[in-house]
Parts: C-alpha cells; structure tokens; sequence
C-alpha cells in the first residue's frame, strides 16, 4: 500500500456501488400504499438520489406536515433495510474490484450519500467494503442535498482530503453537478454513458486502469 495517498474517493452509494433501484421501489410503493397514496415507477426513477422531504414534497404538496414526512420516510426506510437485510446487495459492475483496487494503492475513500445513515451501515455490511471506507457522510450529516456540494464537501473534511484531490463517482446528474460546485472532479457512470462528468462511462467495467491517478495528475 502506498505511504501517501495519491487522494480521495468519494462513492455515490444508490446506482454506483449497489444495485439497489428495485429495494427502494418496493419500499417506496408498499409504504405509499399503507398511506392509501400510489406512485407510478416514473415519479420514483425521477425521486431517486433526492432526500426523503424533498421526494415526499413532491408527491405529496409543499403543504404536507414535516411530521407526516418523518413518518413516511421512516417507515420507507426501516422496510429498505429489512429487504436488504433479507435479500442481501449485489455491487454493481466493476464496483467491488474498483474498492478493492484503490484501497490497496492507498487512496482514502467515503461514501457520499442522500440516505439516511443506517441505510449506510446496512449497505456496507451487505457489500462486505467495510475495511475500505474511512469515513461516510449521510442524511443526516447535511441540511441540503444535491445538487447543492454539501455532502461532498463533509466527506472530504472527514478524509482529511481538500476537494482538488478528491474525485467523486456518481450516476445522477445531480451529484455530477454537487461535484463541480465542490470543486471536485467527476465519474459518470450509468448505462447511457452521458453523464456530464470529467469522465463518463456505461459501466465501472469500461474504466481504464489509470483513470483515477490521471484525473488528478498524479
């Protein structure tokens, strides 16, 4: 393991690491359902990376009661773990080798998320990456989530690591643009491939091998 880390790597958790889309739907629509609402799968791929009342703002009117919002969005969230905890989580393409790689030459990494943090613990726990993560910020760690860079920015400051040598991967536009208002630089990767980042690609599997170390200049 290298004695200096060449920087930070700052993971997207839904859609990056874990292939998780169909646990937080089920989650999503059986817990509406129970609040005698109903949501489409188009209203939910449209919510996805986007904090729990500001989804739930969305669907359910700006008049809605913060407390009806924590209710609902806990609810969502303990049926996520449970299916998780039941089914387990499959690491995307690429996704395990990438940890796995980057931990052994040295690079600090995090993961930057809109879910809440036991999401966090129970994701890591079922991925099995828990020694290659130092640090993790969640929900709960910020007062707006992306696009806005807060969240990018809390992880780095618990890496240590000042946002020009952190490099965020994300499969939302808006952590790509959280990226750039950090001042950070950026992986795209969802299966368009079109990502508005410094790079973009279909799978983690397309990366090339240098493609961190370039992107920092080291």
């Amino acid at each position: 393991m290298a004695s200096v880390s060449p920087g930070a790597v700052l993971w997207d958790l839904d859609g990056t690491l874990a292939d998780s889309a169909q646990f937080h739907w089920v989650a999503w629509r059986d817990t509406m359902l129970r609040e005698f609402e109903r949501i489409t799968y188009e209203q939910f791929l449209d919510s996805f990376g986007k904090k729990n009342d500001l989804i739930l703002r969305g669907w359910l009117g700006e008049d809605v009661a913060p407390e009806r919002i924590a209710r609902i969005g806990n609810a969502k969230e303990a049926l996520f773990r449970s299916l998780v905890a039941r089914d387990g989580l499959v690491p995307l393409p690429g996704a395990a080798d990438w940890v796995l790689r980057l931990a052994a030459q040295g690079w600090r990494q995090a993961i930057a998320t809109s879910a809440p943090r036991p999401n966090v613990e129970a994701a890591i726990r079922a991925l099995h990456f828990g020694g290659c993560f130092q640090a993790y910020a969640a929900a709960e760690d910020v007062r707006t989530g992306k696009p806005d860079p807060e969240i990018f920015l809390v992880a780095a400051a618990r890496l240590a690591t000042p946002p020009a040598r952190c490099i965020v991967v994300e499969d939302a536009a808006a952590g790509i643009e959280a990226a750039r208002r950090a001042g950070m630089r950026s992986i795209g990767v969802n299966p368009a491939g079109d990502l508005p980042a410094d790079i973009a690609v279909k799978a983690l599997t397309e990366l090339p091998r240098g493609a961190f170390r370039e992107l920092l200049g080291t």
